[in-house]
């Protein structure tokens, strides 16, 4: 891609990962927000939208010199009025530099009109300064020679001369010579080589299919720094980057103990919680964190759910934008990818109450792919972000008995360290965003494929005229038996099937870690067998029960 020269004040197409390039205008940004560290980049504020964000040069194009191609790209409705806002923009202007110009014209008339007066006035006294400038000349003249061999005997070098010459006081620079956060005028150099630098603006026909261009799509208009096959995000927070691979226990553990929430013992933080999401697992975390003495802000999508931690002592937040505004560190745990990315990107939704320093901590169960454009998008903000899904189940939500899986803004993760005592057992600091979110499906996957195969076993003894029961018993005397598997096998027998991790999310946690290993061209054969036995179960409407009631798909 060739060098592209950008200022401040341009108007540009800002491209922001999957999502369609968007009309904006190069601003200087928030004092209190820091410029990203890496490649270059500029604060861009979009047309049309709230949004603004960090972009880097490589995905930033003139406006005007790729206008047509875009309007050809993008046909939605909020597309087109962000581009009429711009060409409204540039009406405006054009109107004030009109009336400038014409203001100018009638000056330099005026000037040019007492110019000639002057001019004529002054004619006959022109030989009268000419004699007097051959008078002051020779004595000048002088003046410099004694000047001149002062300065050769000196030691002083020409800078330094320049400086003394200069009326300019000492101390500190002026404005305009000050490192601006986006220069006045800069030219970009030509992209390094790499992924960017075969960096393309047509979109593949995947990019087509899935395009978000939707007037019903509700968080089209927001938007994600740009990012590259292998996005990152820097945190400011992160002095050391923590790899599995490279450490003996490979994590970090704010506590190993048993759970807190249990004994009592914490202290809890001073800064004000808010937590978005009030399901099985949200609603056992938030009374956790209640009892344990932390000043709580709940918000729901059935506001009704928020009545009970209400009468807790929690205070109730109208939108996710007003509880994050409101909050220090604001929690999330909600069913699903699409469930996450609406929760930030939708209307009123997280990324609208994001300021510099607001810290955001989501524990769904997601990929990695989507918790990395989330923690980009709310780091564009100046916000923090960390990842933390929890393993476990509604009772132990409820004891306060989880295992928190954490990666990305480690100052964050021990911020939260009063908050992971009250909600769980253990917690564990995995790196960099993304690392979370994989450990977290490996671990489902590992959960769902046994939770099929005790469904299997119960299912062949009886066919084969075996007790289940003796079954059970012989297996809980064994070195699979586990809290677990008595628990599942007890819900099979007595035909109790209520949710205590629903099936429908047990299923989607297979599909991802299934995708995951296609991703890096593993096999995945087990879970490949579990997941379909899962998609029987759910055909069967079995998905708003346990993950135990998959025992169905093999008695129908």
């Amino acid at each position: 891609m060739a060098a592209v020269s950008l200022r401040l004040g341009d108007l540009v197409w800002g491209k922001l990962g999957r999502y369609p390039p968007w009309p904006g205008k190069i601003v200087n940004p928030p004092k209190d927000l820091k410029k990203p560290r890496g490649k270059k980049c500029f604060f861009v504020k979009f047309f049309g939208t709230e949004d603004h964000a960090w972009i880097k040069v490589e995905q930033l194009k003139p406006y005007h010199a790729h206008k047509e191609e875009m309007v050809k790209i993008n046909k939605g409705k909020r597309f087109q009025q962000a581009v009429d806002a711009v060409e409204e923009f540039l009406r405006r202007a054009k109107g004030k530099d009109q009336a400038s110009s014409h203001a100018s014209a009638d000056d330099k008339n005026r000037r040019n009109s007492s110019s000639e007066e002057r001019s004529r006035a002054g004619a006959g006294d022109e030989k009268r300064k000419l004699a007097e400038g051959k008078v002051k000349k020779g004595a000048g003249d002088s003046k410099k020679r004694v000047s001149s061999g002062s300065s050769e005997r000196g030691s002083r070098s020409p800078l330094k001369r320049a400086h003394e010459q200069s009326p300019r006081k000492r101390g500190r620079p002026p404005k305009d010579e000050k490192d601006l956060t986006v220069p006045e005028s800069s030219t970009v150099k030509g992209i390094m080589a790499g992924p960017m630098a075969a960096f393309k603006w047509q979109p593949t026909a995947s990019e087509v299919m899935s395009e978000p261009v939707r007037d019903a799509d509700p968080h089209f208009h927001h938007f994600l720094l740009s990012q590259t096959e292998k996005p990152a995000v820097c945190y400011q927070a992160i002095t050391k980057k923590l790899k599995i691979c490279e450490e003996e226990t490979g994590s970090t553990s704010i506590q190993a103990a048993d759970s807190t929430a249990v004994n009592g013992s914490v202290t809890p933080t001073d800064k004000k919680i808010g937590f978005l999401g009030l399901g099985l697992m949200g609603s056992g975390i938030v009374s956790n964190l209640l009892k344990m003495g932390h000043t709580v802000t709940v918000w729901n999508r059935t506001a009704e759910k928020c009545d009970l931690f209400i009468q807790e002592g929690a205070r109730l937040g109208r939108t996710p934008a007003e509880v994050v505004s409101t909050c220090d560190i604001t929690f999330a745990c909600v069913s699903d990818p699409k469930a996450a990315k609406d929760l930030v990107l939708g209307p009123s939704g997280v990324l609208q109450g994001i300021r510099p320093g607001k810290c955001y901590v989501d524990m769904s169960t997601v990929d990695a792919d989507t918790v990395t454009e989330l923690a980009q998008v709310i780091v564009s903000r100046g916000g923090r972000f960390l990842e933390a899904p929890v393993s476990g189940n509604q009772q132990l939500s409820n004891d306060g008995m989880l295992v928190i899986l954490a990666a990305g803004d480690r100052g964050l993760y021990e911020d939260c360290s009063s908050c992971f005592q009250a909600m769980g057992k253990t917690s564990f600091f995995l790196g960099e965003v993304g690392n979370a979110a994989k450990m977290m499906l490996i671990v489902n996957m590992v959960q769902g494929s046994f939770m099929a195969t005790i469904a299997e076993g119960l299912t062949l003894a009886q066919v084969t005229g075996q007790s289940q029961q003796t079954l059970l018993d012989i297996l809980n005397q064994g070195q699979l038996a586990s809290i677990f598997l008595d628990q599942k096998c007890q819900n099979i027998l007595q035909g109790n099937f209520k949710p205590d991790f629903y099936l429908k999310y047990i299923q989607k946690d297979l599909r991802l870690a299934i995708a995951l290993g296609d991703a890096v061209n593993h096999p995945t054969p087990m879970a490949a067998a579990a997941n379909e036995v899962y998609k029987r179960a759910k055909a069967l409407d079995q998905s708003d029960n346990d993950m135990s009631a998959v025992y169905r798909a093999y008695i129908h």
